[in-house]
């Protein structure tokens, strides 16, 4: 069956928000944040809303859906500005309160939850360290908590309440992420609140069931290892009991059987698939597993909270459809005949599942919205998230492939500039950071797009230590930061070489967090092979991660550094580019933000010092105001700049 397509826009004149403000250079164009996000449908289909900025600060914007004209936009006074929201019930919205700070990079979120109404009413103060108080504002509060607030489950079919987890703040400190969190049910109107259940372990991710019972939990206490708990009379039953040599659970849906609960998890070191589990009798079905990656997304029905799809991307995104019968299944399926070349997400839908807000993106597209009706199986297109971006004229990313110096399959993308023959390009590798955990995926990359539109191919690998394929694969990057990681890094780029892509005289490696590091650790391993290094918010003095920072500053972040690091204090040294300054013969950019505290300042500064004792030049962009990763667009567009004036000089662009 087709999908009738009826083209539609949203028109807000009262937005200032031109597209083609500030894009008469590539670094505006891709610096520039998204114009919407967060697209929503209110419960009942009344309602929809997005985040949108204002003057350099988000809010939040409610239209009448039939008319598409503006309800109410939520907008706060000073340095605060709106986070992520939910509806809660067709009326009404719950959302995070955020702040801007000038010292730093990104919102700081203190925990508070407001609620109002779609018309603006009953604004309330739900849930928050100020709650009680009543100064200068007429925003109904209820007692305050010391403790920071996230929806849980915003339970749209009951009006009056939903849930909330919360990490206490306790006696504050470094280590207040470890607190055990609590869950409350909490009114919607008035705030009250009434705790059902408290966590076992830190870093809590818990799962509820239809009912708004809290039934699963999983956490762990090293950042490595994850321990599943279940709820039997009121109390926290650890699941090691049941012998299930499953590693790294997850609970995520709940099958027909209530004592069954869908899983991630994986098994000797194989990447991670699906399981169902019964939790009385201990016995476990793999659903579904792909033999290279894990699970990059589990699509659960809205509804019925029930499991219909599993998502994986080695290589290109697809589908299994673990209940191909479910609707939901069915609407993806038709989603994607009607926008070939798209990978589409239901991101939200009428409790009837009548309506739904789907994005749709590829590597071209950063997202558009559409309004999809079910039952007249109408798409109507609503935003895009970057309407000033050109898809036919950005790069394609392709996927690749390559057998490592020691016999390991490597995988990762080539973005290759539009318009160009794929031979003798220049070269920028691209490392990703972690390294554990993250991964390169395939879709729109903002800086990656902006490179390629200068004319060079862009290279980003998923090296051994990478999250995604498999606790095997990901542990086979422990301790090994200066050498085997930096060595797929170092033969991908040779693989290209080889291939004839690029050209080996005009090769850069530029790389954040993890990826700073490995841009100039990759340098001095391979002194010849790259013309520039840029690091960017990197560490370079491993060692320096056990006294700085803010992983050394928890007990679960020293553990983890002791795990992937080591403590052989010549080996971290043999695998810090502060260290080993006699080895490089690229011309090298450093770029930081003061107020880093993943990577601090003084691991710059280490590098910075270690630069200087040896006269070796070096540029240098140093942001007193930002962070680990630059939050504002102008910042981020200076950025920009910098780093292509040292590509196209060191790349001949």
């Amino acid at each position: 069956m087709k999908l009738i397509k009826a083209i539609g826009l949203v028109f807000l004149t009262w937005l200032s928000c031109s597209a083609s403000a500030k894009t008469d250079t590539a670094a505006h164009l891709f610096s520039r944040s998204a114009e919407f996000s967060q697209v929503k449908i209110s419960p009942a289909g009344d309602y929809l809303s997005a985040i949108t900025s204002k003057d350099g600060k988000n809010m939040l914007l409610i239209l009448d859906a039939a008319t598409k004209k503006a309800v109410h936009v939520v907008f706060f006074d000073g340095n605060a500005q709106v986070g992520h929201y939910e509806w809660v019930n067709d009326e009404r919205v719950v959302l995070q309160k955020e702040y801007l700070k000038g010292w730093s990079d990104h919102p700081l979120y203190y925990g508070e939850l407001m609620a109002v109404n779609a018309d603006g009413s009953k604004e309330t103060y739900l849930f928050g360290y100020q709650g009680g108080q009543q100064v200068g504002s007429n925003i109904k509060r209820n007692t305050a908590i010391r403790a920071t607030a996230y929806i849980l489950d915003p339970m749209p079919e009951d009006d009056r309440f939903m849930l909330v987890q919360a990490l206490p703040w306790g006696n504050g400190g470094s280590n207040m992420a470890e607190n055990t969190q609590k869950v409350y049910r909490v009114d919607v109107y008035k705030g009250k609140r009434r705790k059902v259940a408290g966590a076992p372990i830190p870093y809590a991710n818990f799962l509820t069931d239809h009912d708004g019972n809290v039934r699963f939990v999983s956490g762990t206490r090293d950042y490595v290892n994850t321990e599943l708990f279940y709820r039997e009379d009121r109390e926290w039953v650890n699941t090691d009991k049941l012998n299930l040599n499953l590693d790294a659970m997850t609970p995520i849906a709940f099958s027909d059987d209530e004592n069954s609960v869908y899983v991630t998890a994986n098994e000797s070191g194989k990447p991670s698939g699906v399981y169902l589990i019964n939790i009385k009798t201990g016995d476990k079905k793999l659903v579904s597993q792909d033999k290279v990656v894990n699970p990059s997304n589990v699509w659960i029905n809205q509804t019925t909270k029930k499991l219909y799809a599993v998502e994986y991307e080695n290589g290109y995104p697809e589908y299994e459809f673990v209940a191909p019968k479910d609707p939901s299944a069915t609407y993806v399926k038709q989603l994607l005949g009607a926008l070939p070349g798209y990978q589409i997400h239901l991101v939200s839908q009428t409790v009837d599942a009548k309506k739904m807000i789907i994005k749709a993106f590829n590597d071209r597209t950063p997202g558009k919205y559409y309004l999809f009706d079910t039952e007249k199986l109408n798409l109507e297109f609503l935003v895009s998230q970057k309407s000033w971006i050109d898809s036919n004229k950005m790069a394609e990313i392709k996927p690749i492939s390559f057998t490592s110096r020691d016999g390991l399959k490597i995988h990762g993308y080539l973005t290759l500039p539009h318009g160009k023959e794929a031979k003798d390009l220049p070269l920028v590798v691209n490392p990703h950071g972690g390294p554990h955990g993250p991964r390169d995926w395939w879709g729109f990359d903002s800086q990656n797009q902006m490179i390629a539109s200068q004319g060079a191919a862009v290279l980003q690998v998923n090296f051994r230590g990478s999250g995604g394929y498999g606790t095997a694969f990901e542990n086979a990057g422990h301790q090994k930061w200066g050498t085997e990681i930096q060595y797929d890094i170092i033969d991908a780029t040779k693989y290209v070489i080889d291939q004839g892509i690029a050209d080996k005289d005009r090769i850069c490696i530029v790389g954040g967090s993890f990826g700073g590091y490995s841009a100039i650790q990759s340098a001095t391993i391979e002194p010849d092979l790259f013309k520039c290094a840029l690091g960017f918010a990197g560490v370079y003095d491993l060692q320096l991660m056990f006294d700085k920072g803010d992983v050394q500053g928890r007990k679960a972040g020293k553990r983890y550094l002791k795990e992937v690091l080591g403590e052989d204090e010549g080996v971290l040294k043999a695998m810090s580019p502060t260290h080993n300054i006699d080895k490089l013969k690229a011309n090298i950019m450093l770029v930081h933000g003061g107020e880093d505290e993943r990577a601090p300042i003084e691991q710059f500064e280490a590098l910075e010092e270690a630069l200087q004792k040896h006269k070796y030049p070096f540029k240098k962009l140093v942001m007193d105001d930002e962070g680990h990763g630059f939050y504002d667009d102008a910042h981020r567009a200076k950025y920009y700049n910098e780093m292509l004036g040292f590509l196209k000089e060191n790349l001949k662009l």
